[in-house]
């Protein structure tokens, strides 16, 4: 008999494992904190013999290299991956008995495509395929997003991605658990899953990877992926050059005089109550991150990386589930903290701040009495969904970088939910904005009488584009269409179609305008492969203009012989 016990680590939306039999069992991808790790083997009564990687991780640090330590198991990584320390160096196809007695043993299977080294591990029951874990690899309904490694690999480590998906449906049997790391709420994953257990059978029906054919998905895929959290480059070469043990002491309490030097100072003062208490009362110049929401990865994302950060906690234990929390993403040790309350946090005379929260039904009575700037701070891929018209967007992650770009007036700021709502209006009354929070779900702003407009990009096949375009033969392009070439300078030169106009994506996203001659105009937006193309299209239309995007971008297009010229408009190339 054997045992899978899964530890979720709800907070980046990540799961690890603890399986074995009656004795001895292997961990897999565990967190910083290991301590819930040895805890369910305590509650096994079994040893941990074995700690195993399925990546380099790059949305966590993992504890993988002290729980061996503590544990004496050994600590099994990719070969491929290059880390600091010692460790039993795992290729395809090795083998480790996990429990002897019970006929278990994980058999390495190489799946390259989330990162160039990723490493799944079958569990077998005397020879027999249990489970797979997955990691970054084969998730529910989808897989671990390719970009995460370099923007020059992201293509092929797709393309990886499709073949390691089929080769684990093609070796094991149907009933195979699949347990994979990412895909619970984790931005490593390329889209979200839905449920919260599947089998090789059931992804063979309804898993993209698994039911499309290779450039369908990959171009789906990278046409798909979202935004990256920013703290994510940190978190690889942490693993890689092995962290620190965990120290979960305490911080040094501080006073209302320290916390106001240290807000003084530049650094960071995060409240972690509940946003409603916050708003009611707060120490002026502090930012509200719920420690009930997803603390750890939205504070990462926002926070310069390196600063130093004061907690501000209703309760100890309020405290200490933060901390646990933060040092998950390589927060190790707050400058300081306190508990209690505003009125313990506020030195004599001073007065809390606050601001108002609303609805999405108050937005709309308060529109109709006058104008206000209503703030979207959800992520594109949300917005393309649908939105307020008049609406301003600028997403939570650049927010704190963009406050000057908020017009002047009350701001009522929205996301989906309320959370980062919350956030974004923490950082608007920090910059002393008048600003109110609506705590309320999207999905109520059309029932509220808010007129909610649905754009989503459109797509294009590149045979099509070009006729639209008037590059295809025998076709003429039509005045108010114009094809925009969003790829990066160097890959511009070296090849585009004759007479598109160059705008790149990193413009784009730093707000910059389309050229005088492209406005009004529809447009065919596209870049190497599909992704870039994809993305910068929602932006477009999520700031009104008539936009789609080529799919398989300028590679499809070359592919079909259409026209390809460099900066010197002599024949050009599209790497």
């Amino acid at each position: 008999m054997f045992f899978v016990d899964t530890i979720e680590v709800a907070g980046l939306g990540n799961r690890s494992y603890l399986a074995g039999g009656a004795r001895t069992a292997v961990a897999v991808d565990p967190p910083r904190d290991v301590e819930q790790v040895i805890a369910a083997a305590a509650r096994r009564g079994v040893r941990i013999s074995q700690v195993v990687e399925t990546h380099l991780h790059n949305d966590y640090v993992s504890g993988g290299l002290e729980l061996a330590r503590l544990t004496g198991a050994d600590y099994l990584v990719p070969a491929g991956a290059r880390v600091s320390f010692e460790r039993v160096p795992v290729t395809d196809g090795d083998r480790a008995e996990v429990d002897a007695a019970d006929g278990l043993a994980l058999r390495a299977v190489a799946t390259p495509g989330h990162t160039p080294h990723h490493t799944s591990y079958v569990l077998e029951e005397n020879g027999t395929a249990v489970a797979v874990f997955t990691g970054g690899a084969l998730l529910i309904g989808t897989v671990g997003r390719p970009d995460l490694v370099e923007p020059r690999l992201t293509e092929r480590l797709a393309r990886a991605q499709h073949a390691s998906a089929h080769r684990l449906a093609a070796e094991l049997p149907d009933e195979t658990a699949v347990l994979p790391t990412h895909g619970f709420g984790s931005f490593c994953s390329s889209s979200q899953a839905e449920g919260s257990e599947t089998t090789i059978g059931k992804e063979k029906a309804s898993n993209a990877a698994l039911t499309r054919d290779v450039d369908t998905f990959v171009a789906e895929l990278l046409a798909g992926l979202d935004d990256i959290p920013a703290y994510y480059t940190h978190m690889a070469p942490a693993n890689a050059a092995g962290p620190a043990p965990v120290d979960l002491t305490p911080p040094a309490l501080a006073d209302a005089d320290e916390i106001a030097e240290r807000l003084a100072a530049g650094e960071w003062v995060v409240d972690l109550r509940s946003r409603v208490a916050f708003a009611e009362g707060h120490v002026a110049g502090s930012f509200n991150f719920e420690a009930a929401g997803q603390l750890a990865t939205y504070l990462a994302w926002l926070i310069p990386w390196g600063k130093a950060v004061t907690l501000l906690a209703e309760s100890a234990d309020q405290l200490r589930y933060a901390q646990r929390e933060l040092t998950r993403v390589g927060i190790d040790r707050p400058a300081a903290a306190a508990t209690g309350g505003p009125s313990d946090w506020l030195r004599a005379g001073e007065t809390p701040g606050s601001f108002p929260r609303g609805t999405f039904a108050d937005l709309a009575e308060r529109r109709r009495g006058g104008h206000v700037v209503v703030l979207d701070v959800r992520r594109d891929s949300e917005r393309a969904g649908g939105f307020v018209t008049d609406s301003v967007h600028i997403p939570i992650h650049e927010l704190r970088g963009r406050l000057a770009e908020v017009p002047d007036g009350q701001v009522w700021v929205h996301c989906a939910g309320g959370m980062r709502a919350g956030i974004a209006a923490s950082l608007l009354d920090a910059a002393g904005r008048d600003v109110v929070a609506v705590d309320d779900s999207f999905g109520a702003a059309e029932q509220a009488g808010l007129t909610v407009a649905r754009r989503a990009a459109g797509r294009a096949e590149a045979q099509e584009a070009a006729e639209r375009t008037g590059h295809a033969a025998g076709a003429t392009a039509a005045d108010d269409v114009v094809l925009l070439d969003v790829r990066e300078t160097y890959e511009w030169q070296a090849g585009h179609a004759p007479g598109a106009v160059h705008v790149p994506l990193s413009a784009l996203e730093a707000g910059g305008s389309l050229p005088e001659r492209v406005a009004g105009r529809s447009l065919v937006v596209v870049c190497r492969s599909g992704n870039r193309s994809r993305h910068a299209a929602e932006l477009l239309v999520a700031r009104g203009a008539d936009a789609v995007d080529v799919i398989g971008g300028m590679r499809a297009w070359d592919r079909l012989g259409l026209p390809v010229v460099d900066e010197r408009g002599e024949s050009g190339t599209i790497a």
